[in-house]
Order: structure tokens, then C-alpha cells, then sequence
């Protein structure tokens, strides 16, 4: 990470967490806060409970349910050496605590045992008016579900995600052996950087490797210019973004920008932005004020009112249109 003064570029050094005098619970907060970090664009998440306890006594970092309904187990550990110094291995508590959450298997019974004592916990945060914690906790999962369509998947499958600011081999080693044999977890990387007071956050995901023909990159290729080297390891991150739709005039600024399935609009600003309710924000931020949950399919619940398709939609049909048109001139 470099940072730019005039014409000259200072590098700046990565610390640890340690360094900046943090400790797990720390990063387990910022997580709690602001999990969008770890999604990616197409991906929908609703952090559902922090330090559960299972029969075992013992503690879930953070939990969640995600747009496909399953449960996802978030593992976080400071550095590596808190990794490395450990009796068990970091993997294999996080299956561990999986392996307890495959024991729900109903929304209702993961309000009761988990979701309802996280609302509770953290009332402050939520509007409960005349609700119980547990009556507002079947209501916003059940419209996470719903919206999401992921009703009847509801927690056919559980995730893992290990997060670190350093990664051992042995666990990196032993999640790829996991992944191919049909375990999701995942490895993001989390670097801390500090610029005189400021500590900025790098989000890297290590493991799984994405495949090519998971995405659209069939699609982006033949739109890239030939001058560009394709790449095979494109990723969901890499798709365009809402920068370049503006840029194809696909989507134009003043655009009227609809959440889905709700009556809340903004107006689509030159930068990607929205401006709702006097102020500007970042699609992903005016979307999770929103629907109140922890992180939104950015493009897939952002409606374009003027066509009445979703961002997801438009940039699909226009990568296709492009692709198409590519073919035939070839």
C-alpha cells in the first residue's frame, strides 16, 4: 500500500494487530460491524449471534446466515502466531463449532437459541418497539429468507470463514484439502495498516481459489480489449462495478435507483453513489439501512427504475450484448 504525496509515492509498511495494541475481541467487533468486508457484491449476510456458546462450552466467534440460507461460522484469530500457538488446530475448531450448528433445523429454532439472545444483547441496535427479542428475530429472519428466496435451504449447508492477519501453511494446507472435498470454508486475509493515526483494513481472500467458469468470465473476456491479458483467476470481486456501467451508459447519473421490493429510492450520482434523504452514500451503506441487515447483494437488490431490471440484470445483459456482438465480428 503506497501513499500518494504530489508526484512521489510512499510505501506504507504493514503491522500486526498486536502492534496496534488489538486483541481478538477487537477485530471481532469490526467484524460484527462491518462483516460486508468479507462478501463480495453478489453476497447477502445477517450477523445472527456473537460468542455463542455450544454444549461443549465452547464459543462461536460470530454467526450469520447468508442470502443461500445457510449458516456461516465466522472464526477470527488476531496473528499468526496466536494460530501457531494454539493446542488445536484453528480448522478444526471452527468444524467443530459447525458441526453444532448443524443441529438447527429451523428459523425458529435459531431465534430461540441464538439470534434472540444476540438481539437482546445488543437491544440499542434494534427498533423492537412492543416485540420480544424473539419476535423481532423470527420477523427479520424470515424476510431475510423470504427475500432471498432461501427459505427451503434453510441450513441444508454450513460455512466457515477463517479470518487472520497471517495464515499458517498447515491451515492453508489443510482448508484447500477440505475444499476438495466439499467443505466451504474460506481464508481472508486481513492486513492492518497504520498512516500516522489512521489504521486502514486490506481484505484478501486466500482460499477457496475461484474457477473461472463459477462467474461470468466467459462473458468478460470477450469483452476485454485484446491488449488485455485475460485472467483465470477472475473472481467475483473482479466483475465490473457500477463505475463502468456508468461509463457503457448503461445506467446514466439522475437515474432513479429502487431498493428492491421496498418504496425507499435514490437518485444515482456521477461517482456510483446515491443521494437518499439529503445525503450521499455508498450503495452497499443506503442498502443496509435499508433491509437492517449486516451486508446486501449490492447489485441484486439495487432496482433501475427507468428499466425496472435489477444492476445485476442490465450489467449481465449488456456483457452478453457485448459478447455477442464480439462473436459476430470475428
Amino acid at each position: 500500500m503506497y501513499n500518494i504525496k504530489g508526484k512521489k509515492a510512499e510505501k506504507i509498511e504493514a503491522v500486526t494487530f498486536s502492534d496496534l495494541g488489538m486483541q481478538e475481541n477487537d477485530i471481532e467487533e469490526i467484524l460484527r460491524c462491518s462483516v460486508d468486508m468479507l462478501c463480495d457484491d453478489e453476497d447477502s449476510m445477517l450477523i445472527v449471534g456473537r460468542q455463542v456458546k455450544n454444549d461443549k462450552l465452547g464459543r462461536s466467534d460470530l454467526t450469520a446466515v447468508d442470502n443461500n440460507g445457510n449458516i456461516v461460522l465466522i472464526e477470527i484469530k488476531r496473528d499468526r502466531k496466536d494460530i501457531e500457538g494454539r493446542k488445536e488446530s484453528f480448522e478444526f475448531q471452527a468444524i467443530r463449532y459447525a458441526a453444532s450448528y448443524a443441529t438447527i433445523e429451523s428459523p425458529d429454532d435459531l431465534v430461540k437459541k441464538v439470534y434472540a439472545p444476540y438481539i437482546e444483547k445488543y437491544r440499542s441496535e434494534f427498533e423492537l418497539g412492543e416485540l420480544t427479542s424473539y419476535e423481532l428475530g423470527i420477523r427479520k429472519l424470515n424476510e431475510f429468507l423470504r427475500i432471498n428466496e432461501a427459505e427451503k435451504n434453510f441450513n441444508k449447508k454450513q460455512k466457515i470463514i477463517l479470518v487472520a492477519s497471517d495464515f499458517d501453511e498447515q491451515t492453508l494446507s489443510a482448508v484447500a484439502w477440505l475444499n476438495s472435498n466439499n467443505v466451504d470454508m474460506s481464508c481472508f486475509k486481513l492486513t492492518p495498516y497504520k498512516l500516522q493515526e489512521n489504521v486502514y483494513l486490506h481484505t484478501e481472500k486466500l482460499l477457496p481459489v475461484t474457477k473461472c467458469d463459477d462467474y461470468y468470465v466467459n462473458l468478460m473476456d470477450k469483452t476485454l480489449p485484446a491488449n488485455v491479458k485475460k485472467n483465470k483467476d477472475i473472481t467475483r470481486r473482479s466483475l465490473p462495478k457500477i463505475d463502468a456501467m456508468l461509463d457503457w451508459g448503461v445506467v446514466k447519473e439522475g437515474d432513479t435507483i429502487i431498493a428492491k421490493g421496498r418504496e425507499e429510492e435514490g437518485t444515482l450520482l456521477a461517482n456510483g453513489n446515491v443521494m437518499a434523504d439529503g445525503k450521499e452514500k455508498s450503495m452497499q451503506v443506503w442498502l443496509k439501512e435499508i433491509y437492517g441487515w449486516s451486508s446486501v447483494q449490492t447489485y441484486v437488490f439495487a432496482v433501475h427504475k427507468e428499466s425496472g431490471k435489477t444492476l445485476s440484470q442490465i450489467r449481465e445483459e449488456y456483457m452478453e450484448q457485448q459478447a455477442k456482438k464480439t462473436a459476430e465480428e470475428a
